[in-house]
């Protein structure tokens, strides 16, 4: 099997080119990035001879036609997903190369879900996984394999915190923190009451309880896929929540400073005769966190709660 992994320069990108490799089925990973530096790389993944690099923009259409020459299935860890999902779905679907995702933007689900897509990938014979990460991805399985012991589901609370020293140096520069400004902008689907609702995002604050060295956190309404995603595959289900905080607790203030300032607005404003866009004039603040600023734990959790009955009694599992 050969693989494309684009955005394979990331942290989790290289993560999945180092697992992949690693299985014997596997003959070649092309890792598609606009960053070509091989020191960025992880020492096995240097020294593979399965990785081979490849310049590319995946806003670049033809580009990722002829990445995708001669590949099995390209696995998109390129983000933020809200911009790359779509194009790089369509340019699979087009170049007939199944597509894997670790898409966690809940706008996109509405772009894979359609019947329009649906039958586009069957008539290329390809088939489309989304929300392969960690949250959307392995917090799902975990929900599912609990709900799959109750005779009845009717509530899913997903919860998640992510220290950002546990994000690394260069936690707020790339497409993961593009994701992590947008998800808290305008309003977002939860699934409550049987029905996707929307919900202002930043709201519905509850503190949940961590392992340490998280402990008690803050937490509150975010955008992601699983309360579209969730209700169409656990019947009866009634409500499907996410939420989900960062420490330390400056950087959630300070993102909900931003936005009510309207300093994350995607509307052009003018400032000295030029035409600025709020959201990357932040965006570009955020790269430039002072050198000492607590950066909290390196540490990270996933949390889950899932409610129904079995044999006739209410049971709880978290």
């Amino acid at each position: 099997m050969k693989a494309l992994v684009l955005g394979g320069v990331g942290m989790v990108g290289q993560a999945v080119v180092r697992s992949l490799i690693g299985q014997e089925a596997v003959e070649k990973v092309r890792i598609g990035d606009i960053v070509t530096d091989r020191g960025r790389l992880h020492e096995k993944l240097r020294s593979s001879e399965k990785v081979e690099l490849l310049e590319m923009d995946v806003n670049d259409h033809q580009g990722l036609l002829r990445a995708m020459e001669g590949v099995d299935v390209v696995v998109n860890c390129a983000g933020p997903f809200f911009r790359t999902g779509p194009r790089v779905a369509r340019a699979a679907i087009e170049a007939k190369v199944n597509y894997l995702d670790i898409c966690d933007d809940y706008e996109v689900i509405d772009f894979l879900f359609t019947p329009e897509i649906d039958e586009a990938a069957k008539r290329a014979g390809i088939t489309i996984l989304t929300g392969m990460g960690s949250d959307p991805g392995t917090n799902n399985l975990i929900a599912k394999y609990y709900a799959d012991r109750l005779d009845h589901v009717e509530e899913i609370s997903l919860y998640w915190v992510i220290g950002l020293a546990d994000l690394g140096e260069r936690a707020t520069w790339g497409a993961a923190w593009d994701h992590s400004l947008y998800m808290n902008l305008g309003e977002v689907p939860q699934y409550l009451d049987g029905r996707v609702q929307l919900v202002e995002a930043g709201s519905g604050e509850e503190w949940v309880e961590f392992p340490e060295p998280l402990g008690r956190c803050r937490l509150h309404y975010v955008g992601h896929p699983q309360p579209v995603t969730m209700p169409r595959y656990i019947e009866g289900v009634k409500t499907v929540t996410i939420k989900g905080g960062f420490l330390p607790e400056w950087v959630d203030q300070l993102i909900k400073e931003q936005k009510e300032q309207g300093l994350l607005s995607l509307e052009p404003i003018e400032v000295k005769g030029v035409k600025v866009v709020p959201y990357d004039l932040a965006r570009e603040l955020w790269r430039r966190i002072p050198e000492g600023r607590d950066r909290g734990p390196v540490a990270s959790g996933v949390k889950m709660r899932v409610t129904g009955e079995r044999g006739g009694k209410r049971v709880t599992y978290t």
